[in-house]
């Protein structure tokens, strides 16, 4: 089995969310279920149908946490430092059209969140970025066109 580059981080939201789906999520559905064959014929009962379903996709979502967490490969960020871009790396971008700073943070799969800053390694992005440093540009081919961007700053927090 492929080990998952993450952050402790990441690791630890990855258990929160595990437990959380084990023993509040999946106790909530089963009550759901109980009450939802208390009303009757279960054939035309939408209710049950639709805690079984919730029940089929928390179900899905802790055998998929349980392999991340299983096969992480955990990463201390604070450990590492140098200029040069690589995994648990915080960049400063500049878009070169716009002027706009973005920041990423360059994070395993399973914690990615662009909203939040964190772009996985296996990200347009994150490829592009990794092995460059601060003064360098990059140019990322995404799906929604190509951008480039001067790298700022980066940093390992």
């Amino acid at each position: 089995m492929e080990k998952i580059p993450m952050t402790a981080a990441g690791y630890a939201a990855l258990e929160a969310e595990l437990k959380r789906r084990q023993q509040e999520d999946r106790q909530r559905i089963i009550e759901a279920i109980a009450e939802a064959r208390a009303h009757g014929d279960l054939s035309e009962n939408a209710e049950y149908h639709a805690a079984k379903e919730q029940q089929s996709l928390n179900e899905g979502r802790i055998l998929e946490l349980e392999g991340f967490i299983s096969r992480a490969d955990i990463i201390d960020v604070s450990k590492l430092s140098g200029n040069k871009i690589k995994f648990g790396a915080t960049v400063k971008l500049v878009d070169e059209d716009t002027e706009q700073e973005k920041v990423y943070q360059i994070v395993g799969e399973p914690e990615a969140n662009a909203s939040l800053g964190k772009v996985s390694i296996a990200s347009p992005i994150a490829r592009a970025l990794i092995g460059k440093a601060a003064g360098d540009s990059v140019e990322v081919v995404t799906p929604g066109g190509s951008k480039s961007y001067e790298i700022v700053d980066v940093v390992f927090k």
